[in-house]
């Protein structure tokens, strides 16, 4: 944390715009149990690991601005069991990250996603749950992000990276784009 402006950086981010404002704030154990406990109570779409069908919903052009931070990302839709995206996201008019995705059914059936920044080889990050218009992604062994949700929330797409315990999010609110010709 950087006393002196009172801002802490997100893993994996170099650029202001993707500071947090504000202290890192730990939830006591009892306040995380209590909301793990009251999302897993809510009766919408209930969230189950196991495989379904592909996330279709995903497919298609997104794009998120905040000022002069910008991310895009471009799902395919699904076909012989996977999904092939791309994404992008800079400062300006400069790119500052960009990467490959893929959601496939490895052959032992699980859904995987499979993320590879800049070219750098695939990160394998299994199903842990999923439901009509939500998907989860965790591995355990990766450094940051260990977990990543795709969700729709009415005509947005929406991304977190984080941690395990729902640390150090990263949020992006991504709305549809008309393709450009």
């Amino acid at each position: 944390m950087d006393s002196q402006k009172g801002w802490r950086l997100v893993p994996g981010r170099t650029r202001p715009t993707y500071w947090l404002k504000g202290p890192a704030v730990e939830l006591p154990v009892k306040a995380r149990a209590l909301i793990v406990a009251v999302l897993l109570a809510l009766p919408s779409q209930a969230m189950s690991s196991e495989v379904g069908s592909m996330p279709g919903w995903l497919a298609g052009q997104w794009q998120m601005e905040d000022g002069a931070a910008w991310a895009e990302q471009q799902w395919l839709a699904p076909r012989g069991q996977e999904m092939l995206g791309i994404g992008r996201e800079g400062f300006g008019p400069q790119v500052e990250a960009w990467e490959s995705m893929r959601i496939a059914v490895k052959p032992a059936g699980k859904l995987t996603l499979f993320l590879q920044p800049k070219g750098a080889p695939a990160t394998e990050f299994a199903l842990s749950a999923a439901s009509d218009d939500a998907i989860e992604f965790t591995n355990l062994t990766h450094p940051f992000p260990q977990r990543i949700r795709y969700w729709r929330q009415g005509q947005l797409l929406m991304t977190e990276q984080s941690r395990m315990d729902g640390s150090d999010a990263v949020t992006w609110h991504y709305r549809p784009v008309a393709p450009q010709n």
